[in-house]
């Protein structure tokens, strides 16, 4: 585990933002009553810390079927529900995450494997992606990992700077490889919510 740099702050800001990097804006948009495209809200992204402020999480949206029903904000109403019922885990069960994470300098999440297709894309730095065959790959701004369902951990290459990632996590169907199903498995990670999917 790293430990956050100077550049950083170790105490949470109101919003839950630890790193130093760029505060990111969230902007859905809609429809007014003539069908023509408006800003339904937006916002700062919220952020809420973990491992001991090594690690931070923004949830930017849910869906919880598939195909979305936008239909009279059906989709935004239930995005709302899904986070105040405190209840999300890494992946939504029938649905999708788009999830922003900022990783402290030199921090290294556990291995670990969620029961989804997800997109990990790099925004700021580099990071190791690591999986538990032992292959180690570095990603560098813009690279996208198509994680499947794999047991594997993300390092902060940089021993001073933040980084960050968007993902977006799918569910997805139980994976069988050899007749052992694989499931979710969170390993060490600290205080990670299981999805129950």
């Amino acid at each position: 585990m790293g430990d956050a740099s100077s550049s950083s702050s170790s105490t949470p800001a109101s919003n839950g933002k630890l790193s130093d990097l760029p505060q990111l804006h969230r902007f859905v948009t809609g429809h007014d009553s003539k069908g023509k495209a408006i800003v339904h809200s937006h916002n700062d992204f919220e952020w809420k810390p973990y491992d001991e402020n090594q690690l931070a999480f923004s949830v930017a949206y849910t869906t919880s079927e598939f195909p979305a029903d936008l239909n009279h904000d059906a989709d935004v109403i239930k995005h709302e529900e899904v986070l105040k019922s405190g209840q999300l885990g890494l992946v939504n069960p029938r649905g999708t995450v788009l999830r922003c994470v900022d990783f402290a300098p030199g921090y290294a999440c556990g291995m670990h494997r969620t029961q989804s297709l997800d997109y990990g894309i790099v925004l700021e730095g580099e990071v190791d992606m690591v999986l538990d065959s032992g292959e180690k790959h570095v990603m560098k701004r813009g690279d996208v990992a198509i994680q499947r369902a794999t047991q594997h951990q993300w390092v902060n290459r940089s021993q001073t700077e933040w980084a960050r990632m968007m993902f977006v996590l799918q569910d997805c169907k139980p994976l069988v490889v050899g007749g052992e199903v694989y499931g979710e498995d969170l390993g060490t990670n600290s205080g990670l919510p299981p999805s129950g999917n």
